[in-house]
């Protein structure tokens, strides 16, 4: 069995989601594409979010750090407003948790 279950990662993904307010996530394959998107910033350069990720695979560290609440993932709404309102790669990379938009088409 993987941990953490899809179940907990969408629990803590959602956790902030007010009541009525409809959920960052709906599915597995929500979960599975932003943990591959995160793993991919890893592989390309990104520094993990956690201080003991070393010897873990990139996808390893990805879901561990969704699962821990580093990394966010955005909504496309909230994805389309941080471009609005002019967060550029340089303000990312400063950042203290990367985001992670999520666009399913």
């Amino acid at each position: 069995m993987i941990h953490p279950s899809y179940v907990e990662l969408m629990k803590v993904v959602n956790n902030d989601v007010a009541i009525g307010e409809e959920p960052v996530v709906n599915s597995r394959y929500s979960i599975v594409i932003a943990a591959a998107k995160r793993a991919r910033q890893i592989i390309g350069g990104a520094e993990p979010m956690l201080p003991s990720s070393h010897g873990k695979k990139p996808l390893s560290i990805a879901v561990e750090e969704l699962y821990v609440g580093d990394v966010k993932i955005l909504s496309e709404e909230e994805a389309q407003e941080q471009e609005e309102s002019g967060f550029d790669e340089e303000t990312e990379q400063m950042a203290d948790a990367p985001d992670i938009s999520e666009e399913l088409t």
